[in-house]
């Protein structure tokens, strides 16, 4: 899969949360959240010493977490395109090549009527 089509996935994914308000989402991914749970337990990951990419770090901490799409629709509602860090189990580089995508797919849906083609 090329890298735009692989964009264009996870963008269509998050059409599934386009109505979910903002402290909803905020609450799952708090509540839900690995990375959340790793600081609300104290539990320091084990990497202490080793340089990560975020690429690395963001597949480290959000494997296996089950909020990774919710993560992703609450960052890109809050940052935008200034997003930075690890959020939905996606880098910044990675991110930033989604979020045009998705603002697209966001304003399509508004001029649709809520439907995304």
């Amino acid at each position: 899969m090329n890298p735009d089509d692989y964009f264009e996935v996870i963008a269509a994914e998050l059409d599934r949360y386009a109505d979910v308000p903002d402290d909803v989402l905020l609450e799952i991914v708090t509540r839900d959240g690995r990375c959340m749970w790793l600081v609300e337990n104290g539990e320091e990951p084990e990497w202490q010493g080793e340089y990560l990419s975020d690429r690395e770090l963001a597949a480290r901490i959000c494997a296996g977490c089950p909020v990774r799409r919710e993560c992703l629709e609450l960052e890109f509602r809050t940052a935008g395109d200034q997003t930075v860090g690890v959020w939905g189990a996606l880098c910044d580089e990675d991110r930033r090549a989604v979020y045009p995508v998705w603002l697209a797919r966001r304003q399509r849906r508004g001029r649709d009527g809520g439907q995304v083609s």
